[in-house]
This record gives structure tokens, sequence and C-alpha cells, in this order.
């Protein structure tokens, strides 16, 4: 039976559990706050060496960001790592994008392309396919609605502005902006986004809901047709 090595059994100085207490969870680096979550260690290894290997598997991704790009197997891959703490591991890396979220939400507002941005970043910057969403507004500019439009790998020119604006019809919207990932992490805009963008832009006109923006969101960075003055 292999020996397990819980917190209990790490040096004074190296327990994050003891640290959290004394100091609060703020002052964890990213291995210790990954170590208090898995607890236990493998043998011969302590919870938080375990935790470093764990943030070192991702080499495109490296630290926590790292553990939203991996897999159930390649977690379960990892020495010491079962099924069990794989899904927790997982579990923290959605909840950390779910809070990160939520503590955007209520400052969305039309007029400011950067908290949509923010709202959607740790949603779509770490995606390895395109994504097309669709935000839905009010005249007092709240949110209604946001709709996924479209994942994948097919060209945006299959992405009908006919499916764009019945949905926006549906909830009476008077804007909408539409938010999409470039996977490469650079934002800048090709030909075929303005092309679309200003389809959708023309269609909105005739329909009297007014395409605000159109947001592009790559690594921690974004670029907002607006203020780009691809839409007036």
């Amino acid at each position: 039976m292999k020996e397990k090595h819980t917190m209990k059994e790490l040096r004074s100085d190296d327990q994050p559990y003891e640290k959290c207490l004394r100091q609060g969870a703020g002052y964890l680096t990213d291995t210790e706050l990954l170590a208090v979550i898995i607890r236990t260690g493998t043998q011969g290894e302590t919870a938080y060496e375990l935790a470093g290997r764990v943030l070192q598997k991702c080499a495109a991704y490296q630290g926590l960001t790292g553990i939203r790009h991996l897999s159930l197997d390649e977690l379960v891959s990892i020495r010491g790592i079962g099924r069990v703490k794989a899904i927790q591991i997982q579990c923290i890396g959605e909840l950390s994008r779910r809070l990160s979220k939520a503590t955007a939400a209520c400052q969305v507002r039309l007029t400011t392309p950067a908290s949509v941005a923010e709202y959607f970043m740790e949603d779509m910057r770490h995606e390895e396919q395109e994504q097309l969403v669709l935000l839905m507004f009010n005249s007092r500019m709240r949110i209604l609605k946001e709709k996924m439009i479209f994942k994948g790998t097919v060209r945006f020119s299959c992405v009908s502005p006919r499916e764009i604006f019945i949905e926006a019809m549906l909830v009476k919207a008077v804007h909408i902006v539409l938010v999409h990932n470039h996977p490469s992490g650079d934002p800048t805009p090709s030909q075929e986004d303005l092309v679309m963008t200003r389809q959708i832009q023309e269609a909105g006109e005739l329909l009297g809901i007014t395409l605000r923006d159109h947001i592009i969101i790559g690594d921690n960075r974004y670029i907002s047709m607006k203020e780009e003055n691809v839409l007036p």
C-alpha cells in the first residue's frame, strides 16, 4: 500500500494549510493553494510537490492557467492524481472561471467595451475553437440575454445574420454586441471578420436593431471594432 503524506507531515514552514490560517489565503502561492485542495501526496512526495508537478503539466500555459487546459485523462496520467483528485482540479478551474465572470457581469455596459471584454475573457481566451456569442440589450443598455451562435472550425461566412436577428427579436432587443475569440491569441480582425461585421450592421439598420460593437477576444487582449472606428 502506498504511503500517503498529509499536510501535517510537512515542515511547519511548508504547510500551506497552516500558513492560510496564520496569514490568509491571499498569501499562498499558486502551488500552495493547489496543495491545500489536493491535501495528500504520494509515496515519497508531499502534497506541495505533487501540486508543483500538476502546475507544470501543461507546457503551453504554465501555472494555474494551465489547469483549465488539462483534460481529465491528462490529469489522471500524473502520478499521484487519481480520478477524484482530477475531478476536483477541473472543478477548481471551472469555479474560478465562473467567479471571474460573475464579478464582471454587473459591470457590463455598452459604453465600455473593456468591461464586455473582461466579462468574456476567462470564458473565451482559453478556447481552442472559435466561438461567436451574441449579447442582446434593452434600451437602457442592460443585458437581456446572451446566446452562443457558433462554435467550431466552420468559417464565419457560414454564420447567418438571419439567425442573429431572430434571436434578438425574440427578446425584443434594441442593441446587440458580437463577441468572438481568436484561439491564436491575436485579436486582430481578419478580412472575413470585417465583412461579416458590416453585413450584420447593415441588416440591423433595416430592422431597427443597432450593432453597437464587435469585440474580438485574444489572450488577455481584445479589439473593439467600435474603438477601432470600423463601426461608426
